[in-house]
């Protein structure tokens, strides 16, 4: 009969061998990186608590030439004749860096965003909010884990607390992910500043925001 000491080295010789095979399985043959990405396609709808939905339409434009940019959708809501422009975009190996987003997907440069201000949300985590061509704005990139971001370090740091776990650590191990989930649902909101100030403007788009990322954090597409 084994005692103690003898079932200690018996085991810790197991963990060895399996150790190494799975390094050699990862060396040699590393799937991960010729994983394909599990198509991902928007509702047609998404459920806003008091706002009106209107007609949604498809952000296909770069999605055929950019393969970091897998999906995108604008939808549309209106309150009191006031109308909200709220538009998706599916990224991966994103690297979560926001102006970088304006600046490739929209035109919009650094320099031209007027009264810029970043925020944190509690439950939620951080947007930018600024103004350009008389619209307020809203920007954020909703993560798989962790809060939002709208940094490249914030989306790093992130990706270092969240992603490299024991479990996740043991699951690229053996092939079946990458070690860091770099997907972003970059979120991006706006509305006209017709005759309120920014900072109105600002209040009406951080009263929606919460209810909009929920429901997306929830519904984050599959790896």
């Amino acid at each position: 009969m084994l005692d103690w000491k003898s079932l200690r080295i018996w085991l810790l010789a197991f963990v060895f061998g399996a150790t190494l095979s799975v390094m050699g399985k990862v060396i040699w043959y590393p799937t991960t990186s010729a994983r394909p990405i599990t198509p991902f396609e928007f509702p047609a709808t998404v459920p806003l608590p008091e706002w009106q939905p209107l007609e949604s339409q498809g952000l296909t434009g770069q999605t055929a030439v950019d393969k970091t940019l897998q999906a995108g959708k604008h939808y549309r809501y209106i309150q009191n004749d006031l109308p909200l422009d709220i538009k998706m975009r599916y990224l991966v190996q994103s690297g979560g860096d926001i102006n970088k987003f304006l600046q490739k997907y929209i035109g919009i440069e650094p320099a031209s965003q007027e009264l810029i201000v970043s925020r944190q949300h509690q439950n939620i985590g951080f947007h930018r909010l600024f103004v350009y061509q008389e619209r307020a704005y809203l920007s954020s990139c909703i993560n798989p884990r962790g809060g939002s971001t709208v940094t490249s370090y914030q989306f790093k740091k992130n990706r270092d607390i969240y992603d490299v776990r024991s479990r996740r650590l043991l699951l690229w191990l053996l092939g079946q992910v990458k070690l860091q989930d770099n997907r972003c649902l970059w979120a991006h909101l706006s509305i006209p500043l017709e005759n309120s100030s920014p900072e109105a403007a600002y209040q009406v788009l951080e009263n929606v925001w919460p209810d909009w990322y929920d429901w997306w954090y929830l519904h984050f597409p599959k790896p």
